[in-house]
């Protein structure tokens, strides 16, 4: 198949996750998943190494993580036997911004919140990726109404226009537990807590029956968006 074709079927939008994932590895000699650690990151590194037993993995530590995600990577680490490239922000950034507004400056105002988020998240990804051609995310279509156009291959033209891939892009909720029930794969203990969307430990809750699967991140915004800035910014 040609280098055009490929990418053709990788990036249709009904395209099966693991052959994206295999077009990946053969089209770019470095790529890296960045791994959240919520279901779909569990499905992505299993299927990823089914493929090669060499795949790049890193995570964002924010520094306020709770401490069951900090178990789920090392559970991974010892079920797959890979490293994870564990991506801190740069503690000056962090010092000046507590500094300016306290270490608490999220539930401050939204702005303040996503300030937040751009150094302990958007900022180290950034300078992580920068090393590589391509990188693999685990967002979903379904997720919420900013993600609901999202492609399953794009250039990303903030990250100095390497490729962003999306292998579950058109994949529901359902499909991502059906595969990690099915193949016995690990996931994150705050699902069993209520929690349908796992983030930093002091902005995420565990969700109501009838809440959106979101509803628990940034619970205490009215209007906003409930986004951190890595997939999206605001316009």
């Amino acid at each position: 198949m040609s280098t055009v074709a490929s990418f053709q079927v990788a990036a249709s939008s009904e395209a099966d996750p693991e052959a994206v994932l295999r077009w990946a590895y053969e089209s770019f000699p470095r790529v890296v998943i960045v791994a959240s650690f919520q279901a779909e990151s569990s499905v992505l590194i299993d299927m990823a190494s089914r493929i090669r037993s060499d795949i790049a993995v890193l995570t964002l530590d924010t520094g306020r993580l709770p401490q069951e995600t900090h178990d789920m990577i090392d559970r991974v680490r010892d079920r797959y036997a890979i490293e994870v490239q564990v991506v801190t922000p740069d503690p000056n950034e962090v010092q000046d911004m507590v500094a300016l507004n306290g270490t608490n400056l999220f539930y401050g105002s939204p702005d303040l919140r996503r300030l937040c988020c751009s150094v302990r998240k958007s900022r180290p990804l950034e300078r992580a990726l920068a090393g590589y051609d391509a990188w693999v995310t685990g967002l979903r279509r379904s997720q919420i109404a900013t993600r609901a156009q999202t492609p399953v291959v794009a250039t990303d033209l903030e990250h100095g226009g390497i490729t962003k891939i999306a292998p579950l892009a058109s994949w529901s909720a359902e499909q991502v537990w059906e595969y990690v029930h099915d193949r016995n794969v690990p996931y994150h203990s705050l699902y069993d807590s209520g929690f349908t969307s796992i983030g930093c430990a002091p902005c995420t809750r565990a969700t109501q029956p009838g809440e959106d699967a979101r509803a628990g991140r940034w619970w205490w915004e009215q209007g906003e968006v409930k986004e951190c800035g890595l997939h999206w910014s605001k316009p």
